[in-house]
């Protein structure tokens, strides 16, 4: 039977998920195709960050909770790539000296895209894109373009950006451990090892 937590039917991972106290803050948009896929690593940031928060899109309700934290908080910024967004590292030179809050789209490409044409209130925040230090290594969805990154990921370029690179380090290790445990449950067995390289 698969743990009804983490998902995984034979090789639970739920007490090697790592956690973070002091972190990054992250609010998740989620789209609501989002919610059930198995494929999903924003369940990953929201586990590991105690600063993080989950909100679920709708293109006729936006979810007010994050408009209200929005509103309230002097330096937010929208984590997505378009002809308006700046390099991160130029946001954080041109604004507040608060530490930011990040919203992120947990999408895919094509749903996120559609989250920011039909939400005029995402596109008046302030926008950022990263800039990768390296390539994704999610593998879980096909038709993936190059250079794109999964929730996950970007959280752990986020934490590069605001010098937490043990923290990152540690994330992403956690992630390549999950996407080799997702594929042997997937096929029916546990992985040989049961500690993250």
């Amino acid at each position: 039977m698969a743990c009804s937590v983490c998902g995984f039917q034979h090789h639970c991972l739920c007490e090697q998920y790592p956690k973070f106290q002091h972190s990054i803050q992250v609010a998740l948009l989620c789209h609501p195709n989002e919610l059930n896929r198995a494929t999903n690593t924003g369940k990953i940031l929201l586990s590991a960050l105690s600063t993080a928060e989950q909100f679920v899109w709708s293109r006729t309700e936006p979810p007010q909770e994050l408009l209200t934290l929005i509103d309230e908080h002097p330096n937010p910024l929208l984590v997505f790539p378009s002809e308006h967004s700046q390099p991160i590292t130029e946001c954080h030179h041109q604004r507040s000296a608060e530490q930011p809050l990040y919203i992120v789209l947990d999408a895919t490409w094509q749903e996120a895209k559609k989250m920011w044409r039909k939400s005029p209130w995402l596109q008046a925040l302030p926008q950022c894109h990263l800039q990768p230090t390296g390539t994704s290594n999610y593998t879980l969805r096909r038709n993936q373009n190059e250079g794109n990154l999964c929730t996950c990921e970007v959280g752990t370029e986020l934490m590069r950006t605001e010098g937490r690179h043990q923290q990152a380090q540690q994330l992403d290790d956690f992630l390549h451990y999950y996407l080799q445990v997702f594929q042997a449950d997937r096929n029916g067995h546990a992985i040989k090892s049961n500690k993250i390289q």
